[in-house]
């Protein structure tokens, strides 16, 4: 039984109006955005390139406005959701499965060294002139790439991939280096977050995280607030309340089988809690969605 709702990569060209190829890549060159403001997971990872215009996107818990020229990943498991920012849209986007870009690579682990695919999260970086032109110039090569019928056309995609991650890596690196004064709160809130990705199925107290990351539960809490404006509680509440959400798309689930699932006593228990976190029953919610 599949248990949320996850996008494949037929999906996004149905939901874009683009043809299905039937490959473990998709390139997309948007003008306007398909806008879905209910949350979804994706079986690939991307990265967008908004050239043009700008976008609001909430990622997880976190939202963000998006000006162009900036670069966007996304790891699969990332809840996201969009709604219109401006008339005006330009954005490419490269969709991939791992095992695509994977499949003669020997290290496995490869997307662990890059933390800008860290999977609680998306990763914003706004472009300079000279790199705005670089990455421009990345994506062309991939457009052009797809529109040449090329026996090697897989293997040079795969490659052109492996380039832009290397360069957004760099990218990255200098930006955060540029910003060492706010690492020490950042860090602090990055670890929390992966950590909750990881374990809101089945931890929702605030001890757990504190004592994995070896602080105490008040101080974690508000370097958490400090950091983000929202207590470590709330933010264990709210994944789980997005989570729920989530979940309520896919009708083959019952909301007692999602209780379950999501580590509740009973239905009624959940039913408190997410009624609390999102100002609806769970019921309600669905009947939205119809």
């Amino acid at each position: 039984m599949k248990e949320i709702k996850t996008f494949s990569l037929s999906r996004h060209s149905r939901l874009f109006a683009v043809p299905d190829t039937s490959r473990e890549y998709l390139f997309i060159q948007a003008e306007g955005h398909p806008y879905l403001e209910e949350p979804y997971r994706a079986e690939s990872y991307a990265i967008a390139y908004l050239k043009e215009g700008a976008v609001f996107l909430q990622a997880g818990l976190t939202q963000y406005e998006i000006n162009a020229p900036s670069i966007i990943t996304l790891g699969p498991s990332v809840i996201r959701s969009f709604r219109k920012r401006s008339d005006l849209l330009k954005m490419d986007i490269i969709f991939f499965k791992d095992a695509f870009l994977l499949e003669k690579y020997v290290d496995v682990l490869f997307f662990n060294n890059y933390d800008f695919f860290e999977n609680a999260d998306l990763h914003v970086f706004s472009l300079s002139d000279v790199y705005h032109i670089k990455f421009s110039r990345f994506f062309e090569i991939i457009q052009l790439t797809l529109a040449t019928a090329n026996y090697n056309q897989a293997p040079i995609i795969r490659n052109l991939i492996f380039a832009l991650i290397y360069e957004i890596d760099a990218y990255h690196r200098m930006h955060t280096a540029a910003n060492q004064y706010s690492l020490t709160g950042y860090t602090l809130f990055s670890k929390f977050k992966q950590l909750l990705s990881r374990n809101f199925m089945h931890e929702r107290k605030l001890e757990f995280y504190a004592d994995h990351l070896h602080v105490m539960p008040k101080s974690l809490s508000a370097a958490i607030k400090k950091q983000s404006g929202r207590s470590a509680g709330k933010w264990i509440d709210e994944t789980i309340a997005l989570e729920a959400k989530v979940l309520l798309q896919n009708k083959m689930l019952t909301v007692s089988q999602i209780s379950d699932m999501l580590n509740f006593s009973n239905q009624s228990v959940f039913s408190k809690f997410f009624r609390a976190n999102a100002g609806m029953s769970p019921v309600a919610y669905r009947k939205r969605l119809l």
